[in-house]
């Protein structure tokens, strides 16, 4: 049971009160690496911000990083997601402050008091994915890819144990999604899971994992060939 780091058993998935998805039923191991598929309006966000505690779960059964998504309290969310990062298409930085105020406030957010130990995590995580040069810029003053970065840098700011990332490079032109793709790929060789959901299959095709797809209501494998 604890080498799975997600499971969900007939689960539904319900966008208001309309259910997108239908007895879904997944597991994803500890450093697993999986790609969630589908067309648009196939049911990838929702299922994605059910797992972060986004939309609640009225059926079936769930559990993500040891949290029972069924029964999942308000007042357990922010302690959800301080063991999830997460990864979001439109990047999702507050215009208003720098890169280093960006990741200092959900910090101080998580519960992080000390300034030096606050700044020495900030420079350690935008080392990683390579985007220490862009610490005091403001985020329209940076690419697109670079924000990304900056937003893969925050989700790994509280060392999760697994990292949902929706249409990560939906946003991106080839070339940079190849980079974050990259940088993900490291993040999950590095011992995390991730889970993505995307719509690109050249990034499929040149890095195969685990692939599921959201179709007619419903969550299955497929194999590359098939997609």
């Amino acid at each position: 049971m604890e080498d799975y780091i997600l499971q969900l058993s007939d689960a539904n998935i319900h966008q208001r009160e309309i259910k997108i998805l239908s007895n879904v039923n997944l597991q994803i191991r500890n450093n697993d690496f999986v790609y969630l598929i589908g067309k648009t309006g196939s049911g990838k966000s929702s299922l994605m911000k059910t797992l972060y505690g986004d939309l609640p779960l009225l059926d079936g059964l769930g559990e993500i990083v040891g949290f029972d998504l069924k029964n999942l309290k308000e007042k357990e969310i922010p302690f959800l997601r301080r063991k999830i990062g997460i990864v979001f298409q439109d990047f999702k930085l507050l215009n208003d402050r720098n890169v280093y105020e960006n990741l200092r406030f959900v910090l101080r957010a998580t519960g992080w008091t000390d300034k030096a130990n606050m700044k020495n995590k900030i420079n350690e995580v935008l080392n990683r994915v390579g985007v220490i040069d862009c610490i005091d810029k403001m985020p329209f003053q940076i690419s697109g890819g670079e924000q990304q970065r900056v937003a893969i840098a925050r989700a790994l700011l509280n060392n999760p144990d697994v990292i949902l990332a929706d249409e990560p490079t939906g946003n991106l032109d080839p070339k940079t999604s190849m980079e974050i793709m990259d940088v993900l790929q490291e993040i999950h060789q590095s011992g995390k899971s991730v889970l993505m959901a995307t719509h690109d299959y050249a990034l499929i095709l040149k890095y195969p994992h685990k692939t599921l797809k959201c179709e007619g209501s419903q969550v299955f494998e497929v194999v590359q060939k098939t997609l």
